[in-house]
């Protein structure tokens, strides 16, 4: 499980994109680089990074599933995932 302080800070990080998005998307049209600058940091969408809504780890994330690999595996084995089974040929 990732810290809750990580989480904490990519769910405030979130909320930073989406309060921004229209104003970043105008400027962005107009060509006001100087006006993109004066915006926080946590308002690009490129500082968020993808993590697991179980236990919130950031790496090896499923984009299909929202879940980390570990996370996805479990879920998968127990059959709580629908349309997804194991292997066997």
């Amino acid at each position: 499980m990732a810290k809750k302080s990580w989480i904490a800070r990519e769910k405030k990080r979130a909320h930073t994109v989406a309060k921004y998005a229209d104003r970043r998307a105008a400027m962005k049209a107009a060509g006001d680089w100087e006006g993109l600058q004066k915006l926080p940091r946590d308002a690009s969408p490129v500082r968020m990074r993808n993590r697991c809504r179980l236990s919130g780890r950031s790496r090896g994330y499923l984009r299909r599933f929202g879940l980390s690999r570990i996370a996805f595996r479990d879920m998968a084995r127990a059959g709580l995932i629908p349309g997804v089974r194991k292997a066997s040929w």
